[in-house]
């Protein structure tokens, strides 16, 4: 006689409670690593986005005072040579080496400060200032664009506030 499957007690198929609770409880604890390493990443994203900004503008001043150093923008005496403000990069200063007077261009676009965290405004808005006159300790504006700094109070991931970097 051959015992069918159908005619065995049939035995209830799915999870246990406790089979459902374990599973929650796994998945509860994935998420609450992940959650944190997904925000270190985010971080760490913007951070790189600032150093590049940081450094495309940077080297922006530099080549404009060169630029200056070398007779292709007119220096006013007692001027720095550095320009007066960051849009100066990117609309470009009439070169006087040039017979036609064209600009020359530092910036093709000004990056806006990652970090900052206000309302949407222009990219140099976003940017802390330091003019040549200003001592590296106490940063400030003044009549020309020696250095940027962000405007963040936050602290980087290496333990530097932004306005340091």
């Amino acid at each position: 006689m051959t015992v069918r499957r159908h005619e065995l007690p049939s035995r209830q198929r799915g999870f246990t409670f406790i089979e459902l609770m374990m599973t929650l409880a796994i998945m509860g604890v994935l998420v609450l690593v992940a959650v944190p390493m997904a925000q270190v990443t985010i971080q760490r994203d913007k951070e790189h986005e600032l150093r590049r900004a940081l450094i495309q503008i940077r080297d922006a001043l530099d080549a404009y005072k060169r630029a200056a150093d070398q007779g292709r923008i007119i220096v006013k005496v007692g001027e720095s040579g550095y320009p007066r403000n960051l849009e100066q990069l990117v609309e470009g200063v009439p070169d006087q080496r040039s017979p036609s007077r064209q600009n020359l261009y530092f910036l093709r676009s000004l990056p806006p400060d990652p970090m900052y965290a206000g309302a949407a405004v222009k990219a140099s808005e976003t940017w802390g200032l330091r003019s040549y006159a200003s001592p590296p300790d106490d940063p400030s504006e003044g009549d020309d664009v020696f250095d940027i700094h962000s405007k963040s109070d936050k602290q980087g991931l290496n333990g530097v506030p932004y306005k340091q970097w």
